[in-house]
């Protein structure tokens, strides 16, 4: 089984599409909010950068694509379009200054973006994904991180999946673990990424909480 290491200069932890409408759409939306802000928190710390996405689109629907055909909601309701409320990053998402902000516009966070310039130019080759929705735009995100070399930690009890009821996006959730962890990155939980970002600062800079354990999803 893989295990990355975490070298802070060079990690990024991107924290996916947590926007109103995925927030409040995830049986677990609101606890994986306050998990990533304790998260980013550490991550600032340590020196790691810190990114927020948004799947955001055109309110003219001009760059929509079949997104609008395999998904008519999104044309119709225009939940994703720019400036609406549910299109917005969530109020309880802590944004701090130096963090950066990527809208996107499909599920990945590197179509059509400039996420892969971002990093080459910091020389990140690792990152660490949080975020809403699991089984779709984390996996995806992942997923193209693989094929440009990245190396991925997708975060267990960081991440969650939507679905009709929380049976089904628990059963979204543990196919795409399952997944990701076979050959697209390690998966682990937030504990255990604070962990390997402890071993990596000299001990007179580590951070109290770094060493303290955040509960886990008993279910994940």
């Amino acid at each position: 089984m893989v295990d990355f290491r975490v070298v802070p200069e060079r990690t990024a932890l991107v924290n996916v599409d947590l926007q109103n409408f995925f927030v409040e759409n995830a049986p677990e939306g609101m606890t994986i909010v306050g998990r990533v802000n304790r998260l980013a928190a550490e991550c600032r710390t340590a020196g790691i950068l810190v990114i927020h996405t948004s799947h955001v689109l055109r309110p003219d629907g001009s760059n929509i694509g079949v997104l609008g055909d395999l998904v008519p909601a999104a044309r119709e309701l225009g939940f994703l379009n720019e400036g609406t409320r549910t299109a917005a990053l969530h109020d309880d998402l802590a944004v701090e200054p130096g963090d950066i902000l990527l809208e996107k516009p499909r599920f990945g966070a590197f179509h059509g973006t400039d996420l892969e310039l971002i990093l080459r130019q910091r020389g990140i080759d690792t990152i660490i994904i949080a975020g809403i929705d699991a089984a779709i735009c984390c996996d995806t995100t992942a997923r193209e991180a693989n094929a440009r070399d990245f190396r991925v930690l997708f975060l267990r009890d960081g991440t969650a999946s939507t679905g009709d009821d929380a049976e089904e996006a628990t059963r979204y959730q543990r196919a795409t673990l399952d997944i990701i962890g076979t050959v697209f990155g390690q998966v682990l939980t937030i504990e255990e990424v604070l962990q390997k970002i402890a071993k990596r600062l000299p001990q007179d800079h580590a951070h109290p909480e770094l060493t303290k354990p955040i509960t886990s999803r008993p279910d994940a």
